[in-house]
Parts: structure tokens; C-alpha cells; sequence
């Protein structure tokens, strides 16, 4: 596709199709295009380290991990446009496919593997190593079954937020014409909003009901407050999740905010309450409502994913069913999955590949757990593989699911949990002390990894999908992508704890990885789990399920904090606006897919411009305007961010 011609997605892209109707990607299935090339490897390798290296530094600084899916999108674009590549698109998706590895390595390698660290016990590189590369081997084998059930099957049942945006900007940079000025207008927009926010702090992230005298009081005095994220990247997440999502999601996030946390407050206000023995000193009363969240609340959104996981792996059995059938017909014939009348935009990694890399993946795990210096004797190696084993394969479709519906992944929670399990149970066949929290961790570093690989590489499938690239090409090439985002985050975070540490005075802050460490330590020292916290969730999973509402969106509400949730609430209304206004319905149609288009482009410049701040923090840079952040920043934040709702929508219903 050397020529710029007005591309776009097909009608029928975001919709369930109709009985009989199927859906033809941009790249017909019928021709051969340039995929992989020496250029689309090496631009994605390069992307990877570059981003991997951001991203952990980011990460471990202030506990956010940006994917990188969106910024490698737009820059493939602009490398292929400025050297006039042909077939593009084509390479694009597979630069993005190989350097979008980065985020998702990175997260399941900083949310565990520096509270080694932090406990004190000692790590070498190669086990840092090889717990992020052989949890993302997993990850991607694990996934690749579920390829046509989560892209084909359950086609425009699920928003995708993450993977429209990313198409979005692809097919737009390879068209131009108005829909890439409508994405390149949005992006400004939302970059230069986003960047304002980050880098000068003219008006604050955040904005609460605290701002208000009467709001702080409720808060200190009743434990009842209420936050919205201004960021311009989550209203366009929250635009493309749509109202229904956004308001499922809400709903546990309000049920957590506005009545569990009173109700603590309210029933058990003056009791020190220590779950886990953990040594909590404070009272309920004496903790402010976030506090509340972080020690006690969030344990049940953990044990509501938790069981809303379960109960979809049990939906879904007839899909695992499916994917063993065919791994079983595999081996009573001739050749592979992809040998046949298999359209190329349909040919996956062949069933035996997967079934022997699987296998000796598995097999990996327990040389590395066994002869790697992680347990102590072969026993305990085997009880570790099994833990990683069946918590990642029965998690694989959690997180693909949570990615599919509000794009974040549960990730912390759900290695949380694992965490949980891992130390009860490597106490159990006598692994204590440091030598078992370190093991707890490293088990806990594969089975985050395998989990967020995969939730990631769900949204490379769904862009192949609907651009139309050969799925054989983006799994085969994803494992080259995941080795180099292992090698470069574990050689970072080295880097940075020697540099700076991850405990004591101006040590990196690694948020995740101290809750981790705070959550396990009492467990080898004879403390315990919040489990009546985790029943909670369990029991609301449950009874959501009976009731027929969608219970792990719900309960990614409970987990996710409240300012992230109220914004795709305002998002996904706007969605409802714009395409509902006019009795036309292809102008509703019209105007939705505009509004998509801004949506993704606020998506894509926040989280290019994020990159650009991590840089500048990285460089010392302090533009910053702390004292007038702190006097009048909430206090305006409300303007700005109705004048960016208001954008979004006169934008998106105009000719």
C-alpha cells in the first residue's frame, strides 16, 4: 500500500455481525503482504528496548506502567511515512506487535521482583531474567488457543478500547485524508492537555470532593469521598468502553467508595483491625478514606475478580474443550493447523508447536525453579511449576477478557492472590524465611508476567484481526519481542538499585512490589490473608452472576481506584450522546465513528506525551509548579476538563 488512499474500517468492525455475514479485514486475505522484514524487526526490537527502559523507570518511580501499544503505533507510522515504505501497514502492525512486549514485560517484573529487594534477599540478573522471559513464553503459548474465540467469535461484543485506538491511529497514518487530521487534531489536543497537567501541574490530575470545605469534613468525618481522574487519555478510554461498561464498572466502584468504606468507618471506626499481622496500629477512624481502600476495600475487588475469573473459565469451558480437541487431532494427523484452505488471516501457530513449546516452557520452569537457586530441593520445584502452571493457565482468560472490556488489566491483583496461594503453600512443604519469600516472588515475577503478556498480546491479535495481518506471524515474531523486553527491564532495574535504591531516603518509590513485599512477609512469619475480605468479593461475584450483570467488570470497579472510574463514566455518556442525538441513524453512525476517532487520538497523544514527561523526570528536568499546584490546582481543574468533554463532543456531532 504504497499509495495513500482513504482507508477505514469496515461498517460492520465494531458491531456483531449479522447471521451469515462475515467480516473482511483492510488487507485481503486472498494476497501476500510484506509482514516481516529486516526493517519491521529491527524498528520493533529497537522500540522495545526503548520502551521497555521508560517504561520500568516510570514504573518503578511512580508505580504507573504506560503501554506502549499507542506511542509505537504512531511513531511506525511516521518511520514508514518518512521513508516511503511500501506495504506499510502490513510492517507496522508487526513493529507494533514486537515493541508493544515492553509494557507488558515490564509490569510483570516490577510489580514483584523489586520487593526482593526491598525484603533484603539476595537476587542475581539471570533470575530476574529468567522468571520475566519464561512468564512471557507462557503468557503468549497460553493465549495463542483463545485467539479465535476472543477476535472471531465474540466479534464486537467487546470494545477493545486499546486496540481501536492503536488501529485507529495505523489506519489513519496510512490514509490521511480527514480521518488522520480529525486523529492528529485529538491527538494535539489530548498530548498537549495531558503534557500541561504532568509536566507543569497547572491544574491538578485529580479532582475531589475535598477541594470543598464540607467535602473534606464528610471525608475525615463519615469516610465518604469521591475523585475524577481529569486526564484527557481516560476519557477516551471511557468513550470507546461505551456507557454500558463504564456504568457496570462504576457501580462497584461506587458500592466500594460511597458503602463499604462508610460502613467500616460506621460499624468498626474504633478498632484497630490487623487481617493480615501486618502490625496495624491505626484505627478505621484514624485512616483516611484512600488508606481504607489500599488496606482492607481493595481485598475485595481482589477476591471479586478472583471468583469472576473462575466462574468465566467455567462459562468458557466449552472454548478450553474446543482448543484440547484440536490439540489432540494435532497430533492423529499429517501437518499443521494451517495447512488446508485456511485463509492467511486465519492461520495460527500450528496446535503441536504450541502443545510442545508449552511443554518444554513447563519444563524450563522447573529446571530454573529446581537447579536455579529458587527452592531449596526437587519437591518444592514441582509444587512452584504447578502453582504457575494452573494459575496462569486458568487466568490467561481473565486477563484477555479484562482487556477486552475496559483495556487494564488486573494484573497486581490477580499476582497478589497468586502471591497469597504461592506462600501458603511453600510454607506448607517447608519453605520459610528469606530463602521462601524470594521463591514466593520469583513464582509470583513468571505467573504476573505470563498474566500481563497475555492480556497485552490480546489487543496485537484484535489490530491483526481487523487490519487483516497473519496471526502465525505476530505470535511466531511476539516470543523475539518478549526476550528483548526481559533483557532490557531486568538489566534497568539493576541499574536503578544501585543508582537509587529501592529502600531508605529519595529510594525509587516501586509501589506495587512494596505492597507484594508487605503481603507476603507476615505470611512466612506466621500472619495470614484477609480472607473474609476476599469471601466479600467471592460472594458479590456470585450473586452478580445470578443476577445476570457482567461480575468482572464490576469487579475491576472494586479494585481500580474511584478516580479512574468516574472519568470513563463521563466518556462513556458522551459516547451515548453523540450516537443517539439524530433520528438518522447513519449519522448516528457517522458521528460515532468521529467521536472514535477522537477518543483514540486523545488516547494515543496522552500516552505519547506520558513517554515525554518519563523522559524529562528521567533527566532531572522539574517544570513543576508545586506551590500553585497545591493552592489552586484542584480548584480549576473542573474547567479545563468540561472545556475537553465539550471538545469531544461538538467535535464529534458536527458536519
Amino acid at each position: 500500500m504504497s499509495d495513500k488512499t482513504k482507508l477505514s474500517l469496515p461498517e460492520n468492525a465494531q458491531r456483531p455481525l449479522a447471521p451469515g455475514e462475515e467480516y473482511v479485514p483492510l488487507l485481503k486475505p486472498e494476497k501476500k503482504y510484506a509482514e516481516v522484514t529486516p526493517y519491521s524487526v529491527l524498528a520493533g526490537v529497537l522500540m522495545a528496548v526503548l520502551f521497555s527502559a521508560a517504561a520500568a523507570y516510570l514504573g518503578l518511580k511512580v508505580g504507573q506502567v504506560f503501554e506502549a501499544a499507542i506511542p509505537i503505533a504512531i511513531i511506525a507510522v511516521g518511520m514508514t511515512g518518512a521513508l516511503r515504505k511500501n506495504d506499510s501497514l502490513s510492517q507496522n502492525v508487526i513493529i507494533q506487535s514486537i515493541g508493544g512486549c515492553s509494557g507488558s514485560v515490564v509490569a510483570g517484573a516490577i510489580f514483584t521482583l523489586p520487593a526482593i529487594y526491598i525484603l533484603g534477599v539476595e537476587v542475581n540478573f539471570w533470575q530476574m531474567f529468567a522468571s520475566s522471559l519464561l512468564g512471557g513464553v507462557l503468557g503468549i503459548l497460553f493465549l495463542i488457543p483463545f485467539r479465535k474465540y476472543f477476535v472471531k467469535e465474540m466479534h464486537g461484543k467487546y470494545p477493545f478500547p486499546e486496540a481501536t485506538a492503536t488501529t485507529q491511529v495505523l489506519v489513519s497514518g496510512e490514509s490521511g485524508g480527514s480521518a488522520a487530521k480529525t486523529l492528529i487534531s485529538a491527538g494535539l489536543v489530548g498530548g498537549l492537555y495531558d503534557f500541561i497537567v504532568a509536566t507543569f501541574g497547572l491544574w491538578s490530575e485529580t479532582l475531589s470532593t475535598t477541594v470543598m470545605h464540607w467535602g473534606q469534613v464528610v471525608a475525615d468525618k463519615a469516610k465518604v469521598v469521591l475523585k475524577l481522574n481529569t486526564g484527557a487519555a481516560v476519557l477516551g478510554l471511557g468513550y470507546i468502553i461505551g456507557l454500558k461498561y463504564a456504568w457496570i464498572i462504576c457501580c462497584g466502584s461506587l458500592l466500594v467508595w460511597l458503602v463499604i468504606i462508610p460502613l467500616m468507618n460506621l460499624i468498626w471506626g474504633g478498632s484497630v483491625i490487623d487481617l493480615m499481622g501486618t502490625g496495624v496500629t491505626q484505627t478505621i477512624a484514624e485512616m483516611s478514606p484512600d488508606q481504607i481502600f489500599k488496606d482492607y476495600a481493595r481485598h475485595i475487588g481482589i477476591g471479586g475478580i478472583a471468583t469472576a475469573g473462575v466462574i468465566g473459565i467455567i462459562k468458557s469451558f466449552g472454548v478450553i474443550k474446543s482448543a484440547a480437541t484440536l490439540a489432540v487431532k494435532e497430533f492423529s494427523r499429517k501437518g499443521g493447523a494451517t495447512e488446508g484452505n485456511v485463509p492467511r488471516t486465519d492461520e495460527d501457530m500450528p496446535m503441536k508447536t504450541i502443545v510442545f513449546g508449552i511443554a518444554i516452557a513447563l519444563l524450563a520452569i522447573f529446571a530454573f525453579f529446581a537447579f536455579g537457586g529458587v527452592v531449596e530441593n526437587v519437591w518444592q520445584a514441582i509444587v512452584g511449576l504447578l502453582i504457575v502452571a494452573v494459575i496462569s493457565f486458568l487466568f490467561t482468560t481473565v486477563a484477555a477478557n479484562a482487556i477486552a472490556i475496559v483495556g487494564s488489566n488486573p494484573v497486581s491483583g490477580m499476582t497478589l492472590m497468586t502471591l497469597i496461594i504461592a506462600s501458603l503453600i511453600l510454607v506448607a512443604v517447608g519453605l520459610k524465611g528469606n530463602a521462601g519469600m524470594a521463591a514466593a516472588l520469583v513464582i509470583g515475577g513468571v505467573v504476573c508476567t505470563a498474566l500481563s503478556v497475555a492480556g497485552s498480546f490480546i489487543t496485537d491479535l484484535k489490530i491483526g484481526y481487523w487490519i487483516g495481518s497473519t496471526p502465525r506471524k505476530q505470535e511466531g515474531w511476539k516470543f523475539l519481542g518478549v526476550a528483548v523486553s526481559a533483557v532490557t527491564v531486568c538489566g534497568v532495574m539493576l541499574v536503578l538499585n544501585k543508582t537509587y535504591g529501592f529502600t531508605g531516603e529519595n529510594a525509587l518509590v516501586a509501589p506495587q512490589a512494596n505492597a507484594m513485599a508487605a503481603v507476603i512477609q507476615p505470611m512466612f512469619s506466621g500472619g495470614g490473608a484477609p480472607w473474609l475480605l476476599y469471601g466479600i468479593g467471592a460472594a458479590i461475584a456470585l450473586l452478580l452472576t445470578v443476577f445476570k450483570v457482567p461480575a468482572l467488570p464490576f469487579a475491576l470497579g472494586m479494585f481500580i481506584p474511584i478516580d479512574l472510574n468516574l472519568p470513563l463514566l463521563v466518556g462513556g455518556a458522551i459516547s451515548w450522546f453523540v450516537g443517539s442525538r439524530s433520528k438518522d441513524a447513519s449519522v448516528n453512525a457517522a458521528r460515532s465513528e468521529k467521536g472514535t476517532l477522537i477518543a483514540s487520538g486523545f488516547i494515543a497523544g496522552g500516552a505519547l506525551m506520558g513517554v515525554v514527561s518519563a523522559i524529562l523526570r528521567f533527566a532531572n528536568v522539574d517544570w513543576f509548579l508545586s506551590g500553585w499546584n497545591a493552592a489552586w490546582g484542584e480548584a480549576v481543574a473542573i474547567l479545563p476538563f468540561l472545556a475537553l468533554c465539550a471538545y469531544m463532543t461538538y467535535s464529534s456531532v458536527k458536519k
